[in-house]
């Protein structure tokens, strides 16, 4: 079997290398609630990976869904380090079933669903994909807290994903999907023929700041439990929310140009948030 300590050293690496936010937020934590993020977030990247870049992923989505229920009855790859690490996890905290199998149906939605009505049908989507990740780790940030701070994490994880969303526009479009609901499209008199033509006109910057405005009112939402979080895990917590809010300033500093560039928060940025906390 893999040494357990090499397995979150793996994990880290993976997080370190693709969300240099949620790592230098977490990195606030105790060394045994961190490397339990890393671990957790090695399985939220796998099962993102696989649908987003998966040669077959309905196949891929199905085999890794087997897998992880087999992981659950204590069978799994002892050589594959998000396994060794996540089972180590489920060892010492007492960790939601569910919240994982609910990031895995959000996935399965990516392969079914590439349009959404309404704003309520995509914070169903939201809940599945990101709100399931703040229910994962309730259990490791705040132990015995998981009740009270339900609601918060459920808003944090809508609140993130729906500034995924606006942030990642011209990115989604080039697979085929449109996160914007057509109803609030609609509203605005944005078409799909202006995405398709990367247009930031007024409409597109009218039904960006709606949908900004529901994200800012989750984050504000979000924090409103803050205070229930041990002091190291609120300061991580809300250190990774208030780092992901600021994407929503950079893009308009940016003019709203997220058709062809992926907008960051600088490092300096980031630092000046977190020294604050």
């Amino acid at each position: 079997m893999m040494d357990v300590r090499e397995a979150y050293n793996r994990c880290e690496e993976i997080i370190a290398a693709n969300s240099k936010s949620f790592y230098k937020a977490f990195s606030l934590l105790p060394k045994e609630k961190r490397k339990a993020v890393w671990a957790v977030y090695a399985f939220c990247r796998t099962v993102d990976d696989i649908v987003d870049e998966g040669k077959n992923p309905d196949v891929e989505l199905a085999r890794f869904k087997g897998t992880f229920q087999q992981f659950l009855s204590g069978s799994f790859d002892a050589e594959n380090p998000m396994w060794v690490a996540l089972h180590d996890v489920f060892k010492n905290f007492q960790m939601d079933e569910e919240a994982f199998n609910c990031l895995i149906a959000g996935q399965e939605m990516d392969l079914v669903d590439s349009r959404y009505e309404t704003l309520e049908d995509l914070l169903v989507y939201c809940y599945h994909v990101a709100s399931s990740v703040g229910l994962m780790l309730l259990p490791v940030l705040a132990p015995g807290k998981e009740a009270v701070l339900k609601e918060g994490a459920v808003s944090l994880g809508y609140a993130m994903q729906i500034t995924n969303i606006l942030r990642d526009v011209g990115q989604d479009l080039r697979i085929g999907r449109i996160y914007l609901p057509e109803e609030t499209m609609r509203k605005h008199g944005l078409t799909e023929a202006h995405l398709l033509r990367n247009e930031v006109n007024q409409p597109f910057v009218a039904v960006w700041e709606e949908l900004a405005a529901e994200a800012e009112r989750y984050y504000r939402h979000s924090f409103e439990t803050i205070q229930e979080y041990p002091l190291q895990s609120r300061m991580a917590v809300k250190g990774a929310g208030l780092v992901y809010r600021e994407i929503l300033f950079a893009i308009r500093e940016k003019e709203y140009n997220v058709f062809r560039e992926k907008h960051y928060v600088s490092e300096k940025s980031k630092q000046a948030i977190l020294a604050c906390l």
